[in-house]
């Protein structure tokens, strides 16, 4: 691949799980700084309650913590440390509260937090084989081939099952002047009924993982076997993932231009469909086929779908004919009552946004 643009991608790895024990030590640390610094930045809320509010810094943390790791019985690093400090105050910002949620080492307790130990760069390391970390050789089953890649930051974490993987981020080439193999432009208008419905007429429909196993897991879950439940769960995001990477892929290769709708499904998964939308997995579609299309050369834009499902694909108008409203969910097909054409309703919007967002790619090319 000739240099390029370079973007960055994260890789995850099972590791082996004789390293469980060790892992689990660390995570029992992490706990401990990320409930100190939760303790430390609300207490320094309440003192100054007439004065302004002190929000403290990732930095002010790591000076408050330093010696932490010489303590007895402390396995974690300073980097490890110094990575929860920055990542606690990151969050604090991101969701604009005054503490979060206290992180729990009990692994009996039903409040549990799953094994989480962040890294540096700089505290990472990968030879013959294994990675070096905190003084450790992790064994793992290196599915990328780690030793082509420059190594960044990332993460162990814990599964609900007691199994441990590496996220690492790398860098990856993107050749600027690719050919994408497609030559189409797609829109993709997402929904509950069929996840994804094309301009081109076809669609994706993704089995409904959870809503097929529902009934075999509520068997499970009224028996009281933990294991068994945990076993369903993952088998259903592991079959819902492998659907998405292999219609992502497809989609990619087939495509020069790629638009999809909007859709707010942090707000959806706040309503009565919430358990549809969940099952839906909309957001991991948008995520998964972004990251491809870069990699690919191929454009990716979302697209505002305000209007799509009412306003004709032919003529462009808003006809009283269009479905409109809770009330008009249930109509599926429907007749353009000013110049005539039929649509079907998920086919039309999807031709709609790939109208919208070739109208934005022109705008902005001639903006240039």
């Amino acid at each position: 691949m000739v240099s390029g643009m370079e973007a960055v991608k994260t890789l995850k790895l099972r590791i082996k799980d004789k390293h469980a024990k060790a892992m689990l030590a660390m995570a029992r640390d992490v706990n401990t700084v990320w409930n100190f610094c939760n303790e430390t930045q609300y207490r320094s809320l309440k003192r100054y309650c007439n004065r302004p509010k002190v929000w403290l810094s990732g930095f002010d943390l790591q000076k408050l913590t330093n010696g932490f790791v010489k303590c007895d019985g402390v396995v974690a690093g300073s980097p490890t440390v110094q990575q929860v400090c920055e990542e606690f105050a990151t969050r604090l910002r991101q969701f604009k509260r005054q503490k979060m949620n206290w992180r729990v080492s009990d692994r009996k307790s039903p409040k549990y937090s799953l094994g989480w130990v962040p890294f540096k760069r700089r505290a990472l390391t990968y030879k013959n084989g294994q990675l070096k970390f905190n003084g450790i050789n992790i064994g793992l089953w290196d599915s990328y081939g780690l030793s082509r890649y420059e190594l960044g930051a990332g993460s162990f974490n814990e599964d609900s099952r007691g199994r441990w993987y590496v996220n690492i981020a790398v860098k990856v080439q993107v050749d600027e002047k690719r050919v994408p193999d497609g030559v189409t432009t797609l829109g993709i208008d997402l929904g509950l009924k069929t996840m994804a419905t094309y301009s081109d007429g076809s669609a994706f429909n993704m089995p409904k993982f959870y809503r097929d196993t529902e009934a075999a897991l509520g068997i499970a879950q009224r028996a009281n076997k933990k294991r068994r439940v945990k076993a369903v769960h993952i088998k259903i995001a592991n079959r819902r993932k492998d659907a998405i990477h292999k219609e992502t892929t497809a989609l990619v290769k087939k495509h020069a231009a790629i638009f999809v709708g909007n859709v707010n499904a942090k707000a959806m998964a706040k309503t009565s469909m919430a358990k549809s939308v969940h099952d839906a997995a909309w957001t991991m579609f948008r995520t998964t086929l972004k990251y491809k299309a870069i990699r690919q050369c191929v454009v990716f834009e979302e697209v505002n779908e305000a209007f799509s499902t009412q306003t004709c694909s032919c003529c462009g108008s808003i006809p009283p004919s269009s479905p409109k409203g809770r009330a008009g969910l249930g109509i599926r097909q429907w007749t353009c009552s000013d110049c005539g054409a039929e649509h079907d309703r998920d086919t039309n919007a999807a031709r709609n946004i790939v109208r919208l967002g070739l109208q934005a790619l022109e705008v902005g090319i001639l903006g240039v």
